[in-house]
């Protein structure tokens, strides 16, 4: 039986979805305009009310999500069906995020780490990118988190 979630554990739930919601569109940011993280964290502090978002998730997200960009796309790659190019720039975005959150934010669950996905890709994404990002990140999971996908 599991304990029941504290009023902390829901707020920092809370802010961490937040993170990633603004994290997502940082992140497609980038990728349209290529400004530099500092830039763009800057503007969404400005232009954005983050009220309540774990801005030191969202930071993190953001610069390590940009920094290690080529490293991510070649851990999900081999699992697209579509090249790389291909893809739109809100899956793309998520896609980083995601496999960034399940390669170094072992603390996330990676069912966690698929439902925030799913959950971000029908906010922003195209019709029904959230099943092509739930076959994706499924395989990545299972590559990256063998002993916890067993279970």
């Amino acid at each position: 039986m599991s304990k029941p979630e504290s009023a902390a554990d829901a707020l920092d739930i809370g802010a961490r979805q937040k993170a990633r919601h603004f994290a997502v569109q940082a992140l497609y940011q980038r990728i349209l305009a290529g400004a530099s993280p500092a830039q763009i964290e800057s503007q969404f502090r400005v232009d954005h009310d983050m009220t309540g978002a774990d801005l030191g998730y969202f930071h993190e997200l953001l610069f390590n999500v940009i920094e290690q960009s080529d490293e991510l796309d070649a851990l999900f790659e081999p699992y697209l069906d579509r090249a790389l190019a291909e893809l739109d720039p809100v899956s793309l975005a998520q896609l980083r995020l995601s496999t960034y959150e399940l390669q170094s934010r072992i603390d996330v669950p990676w069912r966690v780490v698929i439902e925030e996905a799913v959950r971000l890709s029908k906010k922003f994404g195209p019709t029904d990118s959230f099943k092509f990002l739930n076959g994706v990140l499924d395989k990545v999971a299972r590559q990256l988190r063998p002993a916890e996908t067993a279970r």
